[in-house]
């Protein structure tokens, strides 16, 4: 491997994000407080949703969301096998189970067509979630057309679609809830953290209650209060997803920064799309050229009929020029637990099969040099011309 290696992703962090973790730590409040009160005001009025809260995880967000819409074991939830496995095992969290649907083979998100046919023959589903790949919005209204028809609840997975918009709304304010990840990778990144954004007060005063440990008063309040504030109830066995202030103080100003790093990402993007032409591979499909892209990921799909070696041999020869590269996704439904407990074969949704064995997803994010990105561009021609 070559000494200057060109990692597959890197955080974008300057000294805002390091002057505010110091001042947090100086504070002496480091758990959830007054940094998370204002990275959820901030991160509301970014995404123009009525409400936002700050969890450690996305994956916590979707269990949150999934919890406070009633979901339980008599239910079914449909997605996508086009994701992580986070995306469904929140839905066994809660006893349910998922029915996958396969994507649209253009945009890798779920094929609205197909979840309408499933949805004709099952009269247990509560919820559908769609998940925005690589920061492609889904097409949203269909979706939500399907939703009212059959009274379920939209549960967006949007942690690659910080940034994104459908029809002129932000990701964050078209479906019943939206949950981000703000994961290392992620279009803004705290470590390990997540927002959930929704519309409707109940479901938000619920989500927040359950967030920490089930109990009815802010920790914020209780012990920063200069009024006896000692007693609390607990009002349901909730779960420990908090957001630490040391990790909202790094997400308020990436979150400043967050229409910047898109317009990086999208550069990018546009360069290779430019760069790639007349290569046996094909460049992300964009649906709707009026909405914004997020471009979280940016996924070719090689023509392995058409060229000499695997795809697994083009990321081996990646690495091999120094270029870090990854793979978006491997269908659930090829992982042992959803293939062994639902009995699932590989062609069960062969849309997904075919995306997965032609997927190469290549470094995209504001860190990268101009010269970094010629060093993608360079390699992905050599290896394929």
């Amino acid at each position: 491997m070559k000494k200057n290696f060109l990692p597959f992703a890197l955080p974008s962090i300057d000294d805002n994000e390091i002057n505010e973790v110091v001042d947090t730590l100086k504070s002496g409040w480091l758990t959830t407080g007054p940094k998370t009160r204002k990275f959820e005001e901030d991160f509301k009025k970014f995404v123009g949703a009525p409400y936002a809260l700050a969890v450690n995880s996305g994956t916590a967000g979707l269990h949150l969301a999934l919890e406070a819409v009633g979901v339980s074991h008599k239910h079914k939830i449909i997605t996508s096998p086009y994701t992580f496995t986070a995306t469904a095992e929140v839905i066994r969290y809660l006893g349910a189970e998922p029915i996958f649907v396969d994507i649209d083979p253009k945009t890798f998100n779920i094929d609205v067509k197909l979840a309408a046919e499933v949805l004709a023959t099952k009269a247990d589903c509560k919820a559908l979630i769609p998940v925005h790949i690589a920061g492609q919005v889904c097409d949203m209204d269909p979706i939500l057309k399907l939703a009212k028809k059959h009274s379920l609840k939209i549960i967006e997975d949007a942690a690659h679609a910080l940034t994104a918009s459908y029809k002129g709304k932000m990701v964050g304010d078209v479906g019943d809830i939206s949950v981000f990840s703000f994961y290392v990778t992620k279009t803004i990144a705290t470590g390990e953290g997540g927002m959930i954004t929704l519309k409707d007060l109940d479901l938000a005063n619920h989500m927040s209650i359950m967030r920490l440990h089930g109990i009815d008063r802010d920790v914020f309040d209780r012990y920063s209060s200069d009024k006896p504030s000692w007693y609390y109830e607990v009002v349901a066995p909730g779960f420990k997803y908090n957001l630490t202030d040391i990790a909202s103080a790094i997400g308020i100003h990436q979150l400043k920064k967050a229409t910047l790093f898109r317009e990086k990402r999208k550069a990018i993007a546009e360069r290779y799309n430019e760069e790639f032409r007349g290569l046996p591979l094909d460049i992300p499909y964009v649906s709707n050229v009026d909405d914004l892209h997020a471009w979280h990921l940016y996924i070719i799909q090689l023509h392995l009929e058409s060229i000499k070696i695997s795809r697994n041999r083009f990321i081996e020869l990646m690495t091999e020029e120094g270029i870090g590269t990854s793979v978006h996704f491997i269908p659930l439904h090829l992982h042992p637990y959803w293939r062994d407990r639902y009995d699932f074969k590989p062609h069960d949704f062969p849309n997904a099969l075919d995306v997965y064995q032609r997927a190469v997803s290549l470094p995209i994010y504001p860190k990268m040099t101009d010269n970094d990105v010629d060093r993608v561009i360079r390699a992905v021609k050599s290896i394929l011309s």
